[in-house]
């Protein structure tokens, strides 16, 4: 059974930012899931509550009440803008994890994000849970061309707050309705990563030195490069979407495969939809999705399953970072038993995805059928 989930409660949202068109296409509040209808879900280790703006849902409270009983730790992703609702729900529910998404200082923040005044609120609502004495609380930035020179600023105001500081990389999926949120200048935008990586390795706390190796996955994301651990999306982890479809993670591509792994409004049990026929063709495809994608959701669950491989490059460069020496932010790949084609972005096969067929033309490769 999966361990984490992702529950993506509505598609509705009041900002407009330029990297997620999500707010384009909202949902209809008729017809989104229900605290109820969440009550099917297993136990887990840890849930994320997202969006669109998970604080457009009037009920929000009520599905955070349900989800407390499957989860010692839920985290719920927003832009900040709903001050007053999220401050009442932290009171109600203080162990609740709140992640702001900040993309940058003031400026350039608001107009990445499409809102006059979204990074004052994002701050005024993060001091006010601290006072509040909310402890899981923190930013999350997606870095691009647009913002990277403004990542260690950010990373230095997360400090000075003693706060969580994510991140994440410019990327295209169905979820996003995006296919051209590209990093066309990598070497500044890595250079910042490594940056930030430098610093993390300075900290005195292990968490912050294996986030350096999460964002040493970027960096690779960002080059193009295979990905350092496998893909377990469908299997530890998966996505539900405001009408109740399951996928396996939220970057899946249209142009390259989409596939659901069942509606959990259409079984009885989540056992049924999880060890379903739909659900095992799913993670065959995962298996060898040509996709590189490297996300906190995907990324963390199996840094943790396969811990001794992060440990070894964490305390590699930690000695290194101590010593004055350059850290290696060369990713290397872990063999653990995937499918040698799955996380290698070559174009050529996604190409091969995209006509519709999903036919590999290479001979040498597998036939991924649709």
């Amino acid at each position: 059974m999966p361990t984490d989930v992702s529950i993506i409660t509505t598609y509705r949202c009041q900002m407009r930012c330029k990297m997620c068109d999500i707010w384009r296409y909202p949902t209809d509040t008729k017809k989104e899931i229900t605290a109820k209808e969440l009550e099917i879900l297993p136990n887990f280790k840890f849930v994320n509550i997202t969006g669109g703006e998970p604080f457009q849902r009037e009920d929000l409270e009520e599905i955070v009440e349900v989800m407390f009983k499957k989860s010692p730790r839920i985290v719920i992703s927003t832009s900040g803008w709903h001050y007053d609702r999220i401050i009442a729900l932290a009171k109600k529910y203080p162990n609740i994890g709140i992640r702001v998404s900040i993309e940058g200082m003031q400026f350039t923040n608001d107009m990445l994000r499409g809102r006059e005044g979204g990074y004052e609120r994002g701050i005024k609502l993060l001091t006010e849970l601290k006072k509040m004495g909310v402890k899981d609380i923190g930013f999350g930035m997606t870095v691009s061309n647009l913002n990277h020179r403004d990542l260690i600023p950010l990373y230095d105001v997360a400090r000075k707050m003693d706060l969580e500081f994510a991140t994440a990389a410019f990327h295209n999926s169905y979820y996003f309705h995006k296919d051209n949120n590209l990093i066309s200048e990598k070497e500044a935008v890595k250079a910042d990563f490594k940056k930030l990586i430098e610093r993390l390795l300075k900290e005195n706390h292990p968490k912050a030195w294996y986030r350096a190796f999460f964002n040493m996955g970027l960096m690779n994301y960002i080059d193009g490069g295979k990905r350092m651990l496998p893909c377990e999306a469908g299997t530890t982890n998966f996505f539900i979407e405001p009408y109740g479809e399951v996928y396996p993670c939220n970057g899946l591509e249209d142009g390259i495969w989409k596939q659901s792994m069942g509606n959990i409004r259409d079984v009885d049990n989540f056992e049924d939809l999880w060890y379903g026929e739909k659900a095992q063709q799913v993670r065959e495809k995962v298996a060898q999705c040509p996709k590189n994608c490297w996300m906190v959701g995907t990324a963390a669950p199996v840094m943790k399953k396969y811990i001794k491989h992060p440990t070894k490059w964490v305390i590699k460069n930690k000695i290194k970072s101590m010593i004055g020496r350059p850290i290696c932010t060369k990713a290397p790949h872990f063999d653990v038993g995937q499918n040698s084609l799955q996380g290698d972005l070559n174009y050529t096969r996604m190409n091969a995805f995209s006509d519709g067929t999903g036919v590999v033309p290479d001979p040498t490769l597998p036939l991924v059928e649709d």
